[in-house]
């Protein structure tokens, strides 16, 4: 009762100001009153929220607590895991090295990734990056290994065995596993370490200064603990080492950070924009199903005309939701340290503040 008692404290009374207040007065004290309703809805400890439009952040703050057992304020620099929202991040990697020549996205993966087995058809990056190539997701209580990989291509002892659940580019399934062989690409058209390359090519340009690795034996300031609910109770999150799949769901990052991600994508200073344009497109499969709504590490949508490009994540002590509206040059992220809060309910509505169009 007494936890319960300061979480609902400190929801109300822990709003960390953000450096960068471009947003009117009263929309931002709506944003507020989305957010704070939320989390006490959800009964999430914290709360880091940002939105972007143009060249500017025009919104950023955090909420709650990060640490509940010492009582830490979350703040704007607050980490928290990103969950999937690590596969678009190392999408836009994977680009870099199709546009500079490294690498082909209609190759077999092997030509970059020799430790991925053969298969009884070829996959490719293109298949990897759109979910379309077969490989299975987790099974059974693999999401919460624990134990450590030193290399990236350690964790393909988890699935690489197993068989394809289909012929690559004929149907879609969603697969974090695919993305570890996404990295293992990128280390062999690169010659560089996973996370070397993405900080170089895709966090620096886009001034994503708060982004890191989830490495648990690292010391990372600033990084939140992670909760989950049982029976209507705050819990410590599940043990959990992501270092099977960093490029999938292994980075800890800020929701200022996502949406600084989003404008480096839209302003080109990642990618050209033919390839966003790409990235940014539906795939098609040969197996005549419907096809995803996915395309190159990117949920999209077609809304009102114009293009929703999405993704969200969640895993032990996190859920996340980044949401992009090209045509607007407009981005918003939401993060929270509690695994299954529905940040989509609350990312729609700061959407509607802003009157943009979404799902």
């Amino acid at each position: 009762m007494k936890l319960r008692r300061l979480m609902i404290a400190l929801f109300v009374v822990a709003i960390s100001a953000t450096a960068q207040t471009g947003a009117p007065a009263d929309l931002s004290a709506k944003v507020d009153q989305i957010v704070t309703a939320a989390m006490r809805q959800q009964q999430v400890p914290a709360m880091t929220v940002a939105a972007a439009m143009a060249d500017r952040v025009v919104y950023s703050r955090a909420f709650g607590t990060a640490d509940l057992e010492n009582v830490l304020t979350a703040t704007t620099e607050t980490l928290i895991r990103t969950g999937s929202i690590a596969k678009p991040i190392s999408a836009a990697a994977a680009m870099t090295l199709v546009e500079s020549g490294k690498l082909d996205l209609d190759a077999p993966v092997q030509k970059y990734c020799a430790p991925f087995p053969l298969k009884q058809w070829p996959i490719t990056t293109r298949e990897l990056l759109s979910h379309t190539s077969g490989i299975r997701h987790y099974q059974g209580d693999e999401i919460d290994s624990t134990r450590h990989y030193k290399w990236m291509a350690d964790g393909f002892a988890i699935f690489a065995n197993d068989p394809l659940l289909f012929e690559p580019g004929s149907d879609y399934s969603y697969s974090t596993y695919g993305y570890t062989v996404v990295g293992c690409v990128i280390e062999g058209a690169s010659g560089q370490r996973f996370a070397s390359y993405v900080a170089e090519h895709v966090l620096k340009p886009a001034g994503m200064t708060h982004t890191f690795v989830d490495d648990v034996f690292e010391i990372v300031p600033h990084r939140a603990r992670g909760y989950q609910k049982i029976n209507g109770q705050v819990k410590n999150a599940g043990l959990m080492d992501s270092s099977y799949k960093i490029p999938g769901g292994g980075y800890v990052t800020t929701a200022e950070d996502l949406v600084r991600f989003a404008q480096a994508l839209m302003d080109g200073r990642i990618v050209k924009p033919d390839t966003l344009v790409q990235m940014w497109t539906p795939v098609k499969i040969s197996g005549g199903g419907k096809a995803p709504d996915y395309g190159l590490g990117f949920g999209v949508l077609m809304v009102d005309g114009g293009k929703y490009v999405t993704h969200g994540g969640g895993q032990q002590g996190t859920s996340t939701s980044l949401a992009i509206i090209p045509e607007r040059h407009f981005a918003v992220a939401v993060m929270a340290n509690m695994e299954g809060a529905k940040l989509s309910e609350v990312a729609g509505g700061i959407l509607d503040l802003y009157h943009m169009p979404h799902r």
